[in-house]
């Protein structure tokens, strides 16, 4: 199969001027950092945060220096941990005065078969990856339902719905942030807010690349329809839409962001 060029890259259109946005696990180049820069781009002030302190000063500096002094903001959250959860969103309050969006991108992965994985592969996973959606999510709908206003985008994932592997801890984790996803746009939609996913299968950075074997990533690939990856900007842009006025009608849905075909 001959792969497919990635497209050319969209730029901003304002589509989310004057609102505010908090991204978890935002540090990198990754989905989080991606969707951070998206959401700049289309006029938010956004607060990102991630667990490596280092690593999210070196990228809020980045962003600062592109976007101007307070448009963006850095607070470091382990998402484990509810009382630095909830610090992040009051921060959030407190250095732009509201919040409207959530992203929901702290994720964990791994590979191991279940036979022999261990209590802590499987816990640690989920502790990040379910735990921490749900952490978030709650702090984040306590704020917005004052308000009577809101979006929260989770980052789920395609193996939430197939099975792959090695991947037990992570698929149970995924699945379970598609069902909360579902659950909570029901309880949010009385109060004005609304709740979706995205499920990406395959977008490629490089701490994918150092966690997976270049065989596996090859055989990933071989499945996908354009015969490539996803770029992180490409799940941001389906974040993007979900976070806007232009999916002002859709809750309680999980976008698969994917080109595969059987």
């Amino acid at each position: 199969m001959t792969a497919v060029e990635s497209p050319t890259y969209v730029p901003g259109h304002g589509l989310l001027a004057g609102r505010t946005a908090v991204v978890t696990a935002a540090a990198g180049v990754g989905i989080g950092g991606a969707t951070a820069r998206r959401l700049l781009e289309e006029g938010a002030r956004v607060l990102i945060s991630d667990a490596h302190a280092r690593r999210l000063k070196e990228h809020e500096a980045r962003l600062t220096a592109e976007f101007g002094a307070g448009a963006v903001a850095a607070v470091p959250c382990d998402v484990t941990d509810d009382t630095q959860v909830r610090a992040l969103f009051d921060a959030a309050v407190r250095e732009h005065g509201r919040l409207d969006i959530v992203v929901n991108n702290a994720g964990l992965g791994g590979t191991a078969e279940l036979a022999d994985m261990s209590d802590d592969q499987w816990t640690r996973v989920l502790d990040v990856t379910l735990n921490g959606t749900f952490r978030c999510t709650r702090a984040a709908l306590r704020l917005m339902r004052e308000a009577g206003d809101g979006v929260i985008v989770n980052n789920a994932s395609v193996v939430g719905w197939r099975a792959q592997a090695g991947q037990a801890h992570y698929a149970a984790a995924k699945a379970g942030v598609m069902a909360l996803t579902r659950c909570a746009a029901v309880e949010a939609a009385a109060y004005g807010v609304r709740v979706n996913a995205v499920a990406p299968s395959l977008a490629l950075h490089p701490h994918l690349v150092k966690v997976t074997s270049p065989e596996l990533l090859a055989e990933l690939t071989a499945h996908e329809a354009y015969g490539r990856h996803a770029e992180p900007w490409e799940v941001a842009n389906v974040i993007v839409f979900l976070a806007s006025g232009y999916s002002s009608y859709l809750t309680g849905e999980v976008v698969s962001v994917s080109s595969r075909h059987p």
